[in-house]
């Protein structure tokens, strides 16, 4: 049903309406497939798709959510379907403890897509913790990255990595595949001009030899940044693709660093690298 913004949509105040069933399916990743819809969370997802003039299919929200924000809503799209709930109606459909008022679905097939000639992106193999991979997401968009290849790991529509993107999930270009599609989307990428860049820890070998400082690359050529997942880094097979091998050099008081900020002074090196 439509949002009459004169006469609103009777308040929902039942869990057991068929509204809450059907978005509680969208917290599992065969609810998302099934219904090709994402679930989001919180104004801040509400500004994120208006900034990015994105439709969402439907907004579910309170009372006092409602009424204190008649901007945002005014900038939605009449397509858009506006549920009035109550506050525990709002818990049951949410996945955060204390949800902020509202949520909203979005159509999966409205997100962006990859750019023809890709000419850097971040790879990231198997990465499971769906903050760490939010976080990535918003580092690779600050960098200008083109878009983000996935080789299984964490699910970029789940809930918790939307949140922990804030918002760049829904601007950047993800493909999802699983490791040996990404291992010949690498042979392809490399065959048309893209360096492969494997970060790994300082002491790592890499054909008899010890990665590069990784302000040594030249990071204006059109290239594709590798990154393991949190315990055992890269796959052999995926390392083994790499025309380049670099580290970050830090402390040995520590072995590693977590992938989310080792990817920070990696990415932004193009853009230091770039600057006039």
């Amino acid at each position: 049903m439509d949002f009459d913004r004169q006469r609103p949509p009777e308040l929902i105040t039942s869990r057991r309406n068929p509204l809450v069933k059907r978005l509680r399916e969208l917290h599992a990743a065969k609810g998302r497939r099934e219904q090709g819809l994402l679930l989001l969370e919180g104004t801040h997802q509400v500004q994120e798709v208006i900034r990015l003039q994105l439709v969402p299919r439907e907004l579910v929200a309170t009372e006092p959510w409602l009424g204190a924000h008649g901007d945002l809503l005014a900038a939605l799209s009449p397509e858009v379907s506006i549920h009035p709930v109550g506050q525990e109606v709002l818990e049951a459909v949410a996945t955060t403890a204390h949800p902020d008022g509202v949520v909203l679905t979005l159509a999966t097939a409205a997100l962006k897509a990859p750019p023809a000639g890709q000419e850097f992106v971040l790879v990231l193999d198997g990465l499971q913790d769906p903050g760490n991979l939010g976080t990535l997401m918003r580092t690779a968009l600050a960098a200008g990255v083109d878009g983000l290849w996935l080789a299984e790991g964490a699910d970029p529509s789940q809930p918790k990595v939307l949140r922990a993107s804030a918002g760049a999930a829904l601007a950047l270009p993800i493909e999802r595949m699983d490791r040996s599609a990404l291992a010949q989307r690498l042979i392809t990428a490399a065959a048309r001009g893209l360096q492969l860049v494997a970060a790994v820890p300082p002491l790592a070998d890499f054909d008899g030899e010890l990665p590069v400082p990784y302000w040594h690359l030249d990071w204006t050529k059109p290239t594709a940044l590798l990154l393991g997942q949190e315990g055992a880094g890269l796959a052999p097979e995926l390392q083994a693709l790499a025309s380049h091998c670099v580290t970050i050099p830090h402390s040995a008081a520590v072995e590693s660093l977590n992938v989310a900020v080792s990817a920070a002074p990696l990415l932004l090196e193009r853009l230091r690298q770039q600057a006039p």
